[in-house]
This record gives structure tokens, C-alpha cells and sequence, in this order.
């Protein structure tokens, strides 16, 4: 009991100096940095909620979840958000008072479990040192200020991390029941499908040969985790006619996506070589245009040497949810992405080069303050 107050005081701490200093920067930012109206809504939904630091994290897709939460999917391609985020922010203004609060309440709480439950997933298999080591590493990575924003990074890793949390200790109902919920809050939801099956089967003890009721009762749970998903196509199809609305929606929100072919992944780091000699370097989306090729680069290797070093299932899924957004042709949005690559991230914890350690987090934590300062004054980053 002593030593799991010790993590929690340990990892409590660690999470409020973060969030301290992050809410420095954008005070700063604030000062310094001119506020670029780049996304709508912003001046009848955020504005009106008192001064920028409070309101800026809320800024581009936060106006959508806003939205959607006030009035539903009555704005044109909002489809692209699954249900559950804004629901939960509905159903919370209701004791908070605003839709601003309740959404910065749901992405704080479940910030912090979900940094506890990624250092406990960790624990079953390493050492204290690699779960400290992979929670600091996530915690600075450039975009981790997503997770207290208005977005549903937080709540997505916590349903995630629960869910396999659950499916180690042989909990299949619940893992099931978690994955189902995820899969409502993002597409990448149901890749815990497959990856539980891969769990459940390399987990399923002496026993390798089941009667087809026996199987069917085995894996039901974890079929559970696709009604999530289920569930808003059947939405979509019966309101809007398109249960694939999710998809078809997304070449609006520009970065040239593709909803109605296949890119493969080398044809997407071709055209990010060619943007990297075209643009000019002085510019910021030059920056953003690094920041998405090399993150693209970085997640493949680590997800490639996921299979290696963690869990079969946990690298399935993180091998599937790093594809799976770049077969619309682009890694704009992807080191936002990476934040649910929790095997990638527990590959980094395990490396014990002090050198590279140090290196690794003074990029990422100047990458974080500039990428905070730039969020939070209407640029975008990811």
C-alpha cells in the first residue's frame, strides 16, 4: 500500500509541475503572440468563456466537440467526431455550468488516469525504472498538450489502456464493455478488437481446442468491442443516409485526405519529400511539415520494434492505429496521433542510454513549449 501511494504521490506530482509549467507558456504565448483567427466559431464559442488562457484550449477541433455537444451534428462534416466526448460534455454542463467546463473537467480526470493506467499496464511486464521512464517520455512528447485540451486524446487513451489493463487480468467482460466505449469515442477503437483476440489467444492456457459454443462464449466480449462503432454507423445511416459518414467526411478538414482511395505508406513519404524541398524552411508550415514527416518516420521504426519488445496485442494495436490514418495520404494531425501509440512509447522507456534520454526529452520539451505557445494563440500544429 506504501509503495503504490509512493507512484500515485510521485506521478500526481509530476503530472501538476507539467501542467503548471505548460499553463506558463500560454500565459506568455498569450503576451507575446498575436492570436490568428485560422479556425470558425471561435469568437461565439470560445471567446465569451472569459480570458484565452482558459478558452484557448478549446481552440480548432475543440469548436467542433463544442458543437456537437450543444446542439448535435448540425454542422456540416462535424461527423468526422465520434459521439461519446461530446455527450460526456453534455450530460457534465449540466453540474458544471458550461460546456467549456465540463470539457476541461472530463480531459483532466481522464488525463490522469490514464497516465496511471499506462504506468500499471507497464508494471505486469517491467520494472519501475521503464514505467517511470515511458510515462516521462509521453508526458514531454511535442503534442502531449492535446491531452488537456478539448479533445478526446485523454478519454480515448484511458478507454484503451483500460481496456487491455483489463483484458491481463483476465476480465474479458469488462475489457469488452471498455473497448466498446472506445471504439464510440474514436475509429481507432476498434482496433482493440483484433488485438484482444490476439491476447486471448496467446493467453488461453492448456487448453487449445474448444467446442463452437465454447468459442463463441470465449471471444463474445470481445466482439462487444465493435457495437461501439456499430452503433454511430447505424446513427449516421439512419439520420444523414451514409453509415460511412465518419470517413467521407474527412477531405474537408483540408491536408488533401482521400476518403475515396487507398494511399499507401510510401507514397505519403514521397510527398512529404517533395513538400520538404518546395516550402520554404523560414515559414511555420514548413515546421509542421518536419514535425509530421519525422514523426511518421520515428512511429514506424517504433512500431516495427514494437513486435519485438512488447506484447503481440499491444503492438498489433499500435501497429494498426499508426497505419490506419495514413491511407488517406497525409501525416497532418499524425504527432497528435501518436499519442495513442502507447507501445511505441513503452518501446522508448526501455532504452537506458542516459545520452539519448537527455536528447530525446530537450527536443521534445522545446518542441512542446513552442507547440503550446502556437496552439494556444490559433496556429496549427496538429
Amino acid at each position: 500500500m506504501d509503495k503504490t501511494n509512493d507512484i500515485l504521490r510521485w506521478l500526481l506530482t509530476t503530472l501538476v509541475i507539467w501542467k503548471v509549467v505548460l499553463l506558463a507558456v500560454a500565459a506568455y504565448a498569450i503576451q507575446v503572440i498575436p492570436f490568428k483567427a485560422s479556425f470558425p466559431y471561435w469568437e461565439t464559442l470560445l471567446a465569451p468563456n472569459g480570458h484565452p488562457l482558459y478558452w484557448s484550449w478549446g481552440n480548432f477541433d475543440g469548436v467542433h466537440y463544442l458543437t456537437i455537444a450543444k446542439a448535435g451534428y448540425i454542422a456540416q462534416f462535424t461527423q468526422a467526431f465520434f459521439p461519446l466526448f461530446p455527450l460526456l460534455m453534455r450530460y457534465l454542463a449540466q453540474l458544471s455550468g458550461s460546456l467549456m467546463s465540463a470539457g476541461l473537467i472530463i480531459t483532466h480526470g481522464f488525463w490522469i488516469i490514464s497516465f496511471w493506467l499506462f504506468y500499471k499496464l507497464i508494471r505486469i511486464d517491467r520494472g519501475e525504472a521503464t514505467a517511470r521512464r515511458s510515462v516521462i517520455y509521453l508526458l514531454l512528447f511535442p503534442t502531449a498538450f492535446f491531452f488537456t485540451a478539448i479533445y478526446s486524446e485523454s478519454l480515448f487513451l484511458a478507454l484503451v489502456l483500460g481496456t487491455f489493463y483489463a483484458a491481463r487480468r483476465r476480465k474479458w467482460w469488462l475489457a469488452g464493455l471498455l473497448g466498446a466505449v472506445a471504439s464510440a469515442t474514436r475509429v481507432f477503437g476498434i482496433f482493440l478488437l483484433p488485438a484482444l483476440l490476439v491476447e486471448w489467444y496467446e493467453g488461453r492456457g492448456k487448453k487449445a481446442v474448444y467446442t463452437p459454443l465454447e468459442l463463441v462464449s470465449a471471444v463474445l466480449p470481445i466482439v462487444l468491442i465493435a457495437s461501439g462503432l456499430f452503433l454511430y454507423m447505424y446513427y449516421l445511416k439512419k439520420t444523414f443516409d451514409d453509415p460511412l459518414m465518419f470517413l467521407t467526411s474527412q477531405p474537408a478538414f483540408g491536408a488533401q485526405r482521400s476518403a475515396d482511395k487507398l494511399i499507401l505508406l510510401y507514397q505519403v513519404f514521397w510527398r512529404y519529400a517533395k513538400m520538404i524541398s518546395t516550402v520554404n524552411p523560414n515559414s511555420l508550415l514548413f515546421l509542421t511539415i518536419v514535425e509530421e514527416a519525422v514523426s511518421g518516420a520515428v512511429f514506424l521504426l517504433l512500431s516495427i520494434i514494437a513486435f519485438k519488445k512488447v506484447r503481440v496485442s499491444y503492438a498489433l494495436f499500435g501497429a494498426l492505429s499508426y497505419i490506419a490514418p495514413t491511407l488517406t495520404g497525409t501525416f497532418s494531425s499524425f504527432p497528435r496521433y501518436a499519442l495513442i501509440l502507447f507501445p511505441c512509447f513503452m518501446v522508448l522507456g526501455m532504452v537506458k542510454n542516459r545520452r539519448f534520454q537527455r536528447l530525446w526529452w530537450l527536443i521534445s520539451v522545446i518542441l512542446l513549449a513552442v507547440n503550446t505557445a502556437l496552439f494556444v494563440r490559433g496556429y496549427w500544429v496538429a
